[in-house]
Order: C-alpha cells, then sequence, then structure tokens
C-alpha cells in the first residue's frame, strides 16, 4: 500500500500537471487567435504531453493501492504581452514544476519509498528535457529578436518534432 505522505504529495503534483496542461492549452489558443501557428502547434503537444504526465502519476498512485484525487484545476491566464514573456513564463513554470518533483522525491526518501523513489526518476529526468527544451526556445528568441517573429514561428515545430525526448509514453 502505498505510504500516506507519498500518496498525498503525489495527489499535488496531479493537480500540478493538470495545470501544467491547462496553462499550456491557455498560451496555445492565445497564439492561435494572435497568428503563430507553429508557436500554437508547439505549445498544444505540450498540454498533451503534460496531460499524460497527469495520467501517469493516476496510474501509478491507484496501482499502487493508493487512491488518485481528480483536484479542480486553477483557470491559467488567458491573454499574454508577448511571444518572448509567454515562454519566459513557461521557462519559470518549467523550474517550479522540477522543484515540485524534488520535494516528492525528499518524501520518498524520508519515508523510505524506494519503489516511488525509482519510479519518479522517470519525472526527475523529463525535466531536466522540459527546462532544456524552453531555455533553448528563450535563448533562440533573445537572438532573434521581435522583428524576426514570422521565422520563429515558423521553424519553432520542427524544434519539438527534432527532439524525440519530449515524447511520452503514458503507460
Amino acid at each position: 500500500m502505498l505510504n500516506k505522505n507519498v500518496q498525498d504529495i503525489l495527489n499535488v503534483q496531479v493537480e500540478k500537471e493538470g495545470y501544467s496542461s491547462n496553462l499550456y492549452l491557455a498560451m496555445a489558443s492565445w497564439a492561435e487567435s494572435e497568428g503563430y501557428a507553429g508557436i500554437s502547434k508547439w505549445l498544444y503537444a505540450q498540454a498533451e504531453e503534460e496531460h499524460k504526465h497527469m495520467l501517469k502519476l493516476l496510474h501509478y498512485i491507484n496501482d499502487s493501492a493508493g487512491h488518485a484525487i481528480i483536484p479542480p484545476f486553477r483557470q491559467p491566464p488567458v491573454t499574454y504581452t508577448d511571444v518572448k514573456s509567454m515562454f519566459e513564463q513557461v521557462y519559470a513554470h518549467e523550474q517550479h514544476i522540477t522543484a515540485s518533483i524534488s520535494e516528492i522525491v525528499a518524501v520518498t526518501i524520508t519515508e523510505k519509498d524506494y519503489t516511488t523513489n525509482h519510479w519518479i526518476q522517470w519525472y526527475v529526468n523529463e525535466q531536466i528535457e522540459e527546462e532544456k527544451s524552453s531555455r533553448t526556445i528563450l535563448d533562440k528568441l533573445k537572438l532573434l529578436g521581435n522583428e524576426s517573429l514570422y521565422i520563429f514561428d515558423r521553424d519553432i515545430t520542427a524544434l519539438r518534432s527534432s527532439d524525440s525526448s519530449l515524447k511520452v509514453d503514458a503507460t
């Protein structure tokens, strides 16, 4: 049976992953309405990936004789000043999620739940990739400047499809 403290922190992470999915959906919708088809496509894919992360947590909790709880999700922002500031928010959010995953690792160590500690390492590695991906986008935006957003919008989809490490198996 899953330790109660571990179950509780995993359920908190379920909410964070669901919010992440909704946040990226809101960003994708904004980008799409602003005419950034490539950026919105990247964000829609990111939203789907975060949804899979949430499901992976749900299944683990339930498969470990725990009880996954589906929480209400906060409303994410629906408008953004510009693409660069939006991706700065993406990067900050991914750093927040990384810190949250680290908290889970700490709880699993404190509770001597080595099975969950081993299982959560997938998320640790995933967050390295998530931060790297959003940092790479910010670096490219800094190089481009606002005058070249058309090229960036066109090319962002290639960034996602060329990074096979972002693909997730929700099983």
